[in-house]
């Protein structure tokens, strides 16, 4: 896998860029605008929040709760959050390979288990345990030699539910 530099750095200016600083300066501007456009216009607010430092004091103890509940409504009460994640799903193919891999690991070893608990008992396989698992060989052989990288590998994964 080649590392391009100047894509890397793109994308670590735009984390550091969209998380930090944007929010940082969205947060600085809204208090800013928000006291000195309205609050000291209105003498009623005014005498609320004598000073800029008392309003940010107010707020934020008031804003940072409120906003860490919408963080974790979004996150875990929403179905917003599924769909950025199956989003996220469908556009990454590691995420795809990661998945279809762990899934057709966990199968095999179950088969395995099954095989290895029977012989451990002293059983023979039978002609048609064996088969299935040449079948099973096969296919995987097949599976790993015609590999697609991206979400076409999922086809593999729906053909093989039965596995």
């Amino acid at each position: 896998m080649g590392k391009n530099l100047g894509f890397r750095a793109w994308f670590y200016f735009r984390q550091g860029w969209s998380t930090y600083f944007a929010f940082i300066f969205a947060a600085i501007n809204t208090l800013t605008v928000t006291y000195y456009l309205a609050i000291e216009r209105i003498p009623t607010l005014e005498a609320i929040f004598p000073t800029f430092f008392q309003y940010v004091i107010l707020i934020s103890s008031i804003g940072v709760p409120i906003l860490v509940l919408v963080g974790y409504a979004h996150y875990k009460k929403t179905k917003a959050r599924r769909a950025e994640i199956d989003i996220g799903q469908e556009t990454n193919p590691y995420m795809v390979r990661i998945l279809l891999n762990s899934e057709l690991s966990l199968k095999l070893n179950l088969k395995l288990i099954q095989k290895t608990i029977k012989m451990s008992k002293g059983e023979q396989l039978t002609q048609e345990e064996l088969h299935e698992l040449e079948e099973l060989e096969n296919k995987y052989l097949k599976f790993v030699n015609e590999r697609k990288f991206g979400i076409e590998e999922l086809d593999f994964f729906k053909k093989s539910e039965n596995l």
